[in-house]
Formats: structure tokens, sequence, C-alpha cells
């Protein structure tokens, strides 16, 4: 977090930022490694983590504005994380369907 959000911040509001970009860093490291349950495991608890953050008003603070862009650059990384793992899934999907139907027509050429 940065020293002049956390001046200005209660410790507690200093942590719900904490927890945020900790379990968002989680999040990206799990969808890195096609761990996409695990990833889902831990939407619940950001999603608790973010209503808190909202209701505290913390980003109203101007001086917050760099925690807030961090959070956001790693909400984009979560995102392309993500979508690559949905990419490689259909990759996979599509590789195992043309086998399917490789043996299909062999078994059927018997």
């Amino acid at each position: 977090m940065t020293a002049n959000c956390v001046k200005h911040i209660s410790e507690k509001d200093g942590n719900l930022l904490n927890d945020l970009q900790t379990l968002l860093e989680s999040q990206i490291k799990l969808a890195h490694k096609g761990d996409i349950a695990g990833v889902e495991s831990l939407i619940s608890r950001a999603n608790s983590v973010i209503e808190q953050i909202v209701k505290s008003e913390i980003f109203k603070q101007t001086d917050c504005e760099n925690q807030r862009e961090k959070l956001q650059r790693l909400y984009k990384q979560l995102s392309v994380a993500i979508s690559a793992q949905r990419t490689e899934t259909g990759e996979q999907i599509n590789r195992i369907r043309r086998g399917k139907k490789t043996i299909g027509t062999y078994r059927d050429n018997i």
C-alpha cells in the first residue's frame, strides 16, 4: 500500500486494502497454474472485502488513488490470466473432440 494512503486511513481500512491485494495476487497465481476452482474459492472472500471497502469509502480519499490503481491493475491481470485459461481449455476440448472423431473413424473402418 502507498505511504500516503496509509497515513490517512485507519488501520482497519489499511488491512482491508492489503487483504484485497493479497486475495487478488493469490487468484492470479492460481489462474496461472490453471487452478480455476481455486480462483473461484477465493471469490466470496474477495467480494466480502470489496463490500467492506465500499462501505468504508476508502477510495473517496484522493491520496489513496495509487492503491486504487494498483488494485485495478491486479484485477486486469486476473482477467487476462482467466481468459488465457479459458482459451487453453477450449483448445484442449477441441483436441479431445478431434481425437474422439479420429478414433471413431478408425473404429468404423476396422
